[in-house]
């Protein structure tokens, strides 16, 4: 009994496919390297999440087959990053403008605590008093 159906046709792409593809990856990795450099302000994730979806839609396609399989697990795949873009474009709005509610940046969570006091006494004396206290004393016998 065959483990082939006649479903599934034989898809062996020569050798100038893979190191086309290849090129291509390689060109759109330079790509996002050089966007990296510029500021594009919030464009900068686009453009990155972009090449990079472009990317993985190639290996997927060509590398793993999925362009010469059934059409099914193409859809599954597409529908699987468009999701995950999705998800990763809410929490970028969500993480993004957190700062915007939020009335208090920053400070101290006990405002009246005890480390936040200034001491009566001069800082730099009390120190230097407490670092000659801390020093021990050279013993006699010199060892």
């Amino acid at each position: 009994m065959s483990t082939t159906t006649a479903s599934h046709s034989k898809h062996i792409l020569p050798l100038k496919v893979y190191l086309t593809i290849g090129a291509v990856l390689l060109i759109l990795t330079a790509i996002t390297v050089t966007v990296s450099f510029f500021d594009l302000g919030a464009a900068n994730l686009v453009v990155a999440m972009v090449i990079a979806a472009i990317k993985a839609s190639l290996v997927a396609l060509y590398f793993m087959h999925l362009k010469y399989d059934s059409k099914l697990y193409l859809v599954i795949f597409l529908m699987s990053i468009l999701f995950l873009a999705c998800f990763i474009i809410i929490t970028m709005f969500d993480t993004l403008r957190r700062d915007d509610i939020y009335e208090i940046k920053s400070g101290p969570i006990a405002k009246n605590a005890a480390m936040y006091e200034r001491p009566a006494t001069d800082t730099a004396a009390s120190l230097v008093d407490s670092v000659s206290v801390a020093s021990p004393e050279p013993s006699e016998g010199g060892h």
